[in-house]
C-alpha cells in the first residue's frame, strides 16, 4: 500500500483565494446523527453561492433567461466539521472560463475562520433553456465572471 504524497493532497483555501463572498445559515436538520453538517449539504451550499451570485449580479435569470447553467462536475474536500448553529461564509472565484462552461472554487468558512472548514469545485456548462445544448456563454456573464480571476 502506497501513501498518498504530501505535495498532492488537498490544503484548506486562506481567505484571500476568494474574490466574492455570500453568507449562508446553518440549519438545524443539516447535522447528522454525529453532530456535524452532513457531507451532503456542502454540495447544497457550492448551489447556492454560485447561484446565488449569478443571480445578485444580473447574469442569471432562473425564471425566464433563455440560458441556465447545469451543473456537470463538483467536488469537494473537509478540512474542519460545521455544525449548526454555525454561520458559514461561502467564497468564490473563478478558476476556468470556456466557451460554454464556467469552473468555479468554492470555500466555506465557519464565520471569522482564517482557513476554510471545506473547499471544492463546481462546473456549469451554459445551455439554452428549451434544447438543453451547449451554447457560448453571454458576454454579460463573461464580464461578471471576470471580476472573479
Amino acid at each position: 500500500m502506497t501513501t498518498p504524497d504530501a505535495a498532492v493532497r488537498p490544503q484548506a483555501r486562506p481567505r484571500d483565494h476568494f474574490r466574492a463572498w455570500r453568507s449562508i445559515g446553518t440549519r438545524w436538520m443539516d447535522n447528522d446523527l454525529y453532530g456535524h453538517v452532513n457531507n451532503v449539504v456542502y454540495y447544497s451550499w457550492f448551489d447556492t453561492a454560485v447561484n446565488g451570485w449569478l443571480i445578485d449580479q444580473g447574469v442569471l435569470d432562473i425564471h425566464t433567461g433563455p440560458v441556465i447553467g447545469l451543473v456537470v462536475e463538483t467536488q469537494c474536500h473537509y478540512f474542519a466539521p460545521l455544525a449548526f448553529p454555525q454561520a458559514i461564509e461561502a467564497g468564490l472565484q473563478v478558476a476556468h472560463v470556456g466557451r460554454s462552461s464556467v469552473r468555479y472554487e468554492v470555500g466555506l468558512f465557519a464565520q471569522g475562520q482564517r482557513l476554510s472548514a471545506a473547499a471544492g469545485h463546481f462546473v456549469h456548462v451554459y445551455v439554452d433553456r428549451h434544447t438543453r445544448r451547449p451554447v457560448p456563454l453571454p458576454d454579460p456573464l463573461k464580464q461578471r465572471l471576470e471580476t472573479l480571476t
